[in-house]
């Protein structure tokens, strides 16, 4: 379909639709615009956002890297007493640290 075809079924002049391909190149057209466009072309606009790895996963490392920084001071206190854990020790407290004490609402108030 071409520019001026598009614009006739929007409505619009064929240099209407123009800017809106260059918006949309730029990444920066409106949702209202992409919708207009979607309308004209029969066709539903879906917007979504498409995580990277499982929502699971993301919390999962998020906690695991807040509760790390707060047990910071605790890890350091550990190694001037020559008390430091073993890795697995470690592993096991911070999983432990995650599930008993980690407040969920808190995890992303620091950015990581």
């Amino acid at each position: 379909m071409s520019a001026a075809q598009l614009g006739a079924r929007m409505g619009v002049h064929q240099s209407t639709v123009a800017k809106m391909e260059a918006a949309e190149a730029r990444g920066a057209i409106q949702l209202s615009s992409l919708k207009r466009v979607a309308e004209a072309m029969n066709c539903t606009l879906v917007y979504a956002l498409v995580p990277n790895s499982s929502l699971e996963a993301f919390l999962q490392n998020q906690a695991r890297l807040v509760a790390t920084e707060q047990l910071k001071p605790v890890e350091q206190t550990m190694r001037l007493e020559d008390q430091s854990l073993l890795p697995e020790q470690a592993r096991a407290q911070l999983d432990d640290y995650i599930r008993t004490r980690l407040d969920p609402r808190t995890i992303w108030d620091k950015l990581m």
